[in-house]
């Protein structure tokens, strides 16, 4: 009876480390977390591992409705300039767009 509950104990740590391991790597910027998808299968990480509930747990972030957005600085369209957002504080409201339209 000890061989199977030793098993099931391993098996278990095994499967534990294994989503620790991916959480952890979730939790780095995309760039490192892309680093790391090259490396392992993708049916380990979205398969065998939770990975979309780890991965939305990783990603959710820290800001709330009514929280203030983090200053963050980008080059204009022309390349020219930069462009921060907490020169506009107070101005007038700001939409971001994030995506591709190509």
């Amino acid at each position: 009876m000890k061989w199977p509950l030793r098993i099931a104990a391993a098996v278990a740590t095994a499967y534990a480390l294994l989503c620790g391991v991916v959480l952890a790597a979730m939790m780095q910027t995309p760039e490192r977390f892309g680093q790391f998808m090259t490396y392992v299968p993708e049916p380990v990480v979205w398969g065998l591992a939770p990975g979309e509930r780890l991965w939305r747990w990783a990603r959710a972030g820290r800001l709330h409705v009514g929280d203030e957005a983090p200053d963050f600085s980008l080059r204009s369209q022309s390349g020219s300039a930069r462009v921060t957002l907490s020169a506009f504080r107070g101005q007038r409201p700001v939409v971001l767009v994030f995506g591709s339209y190509t």
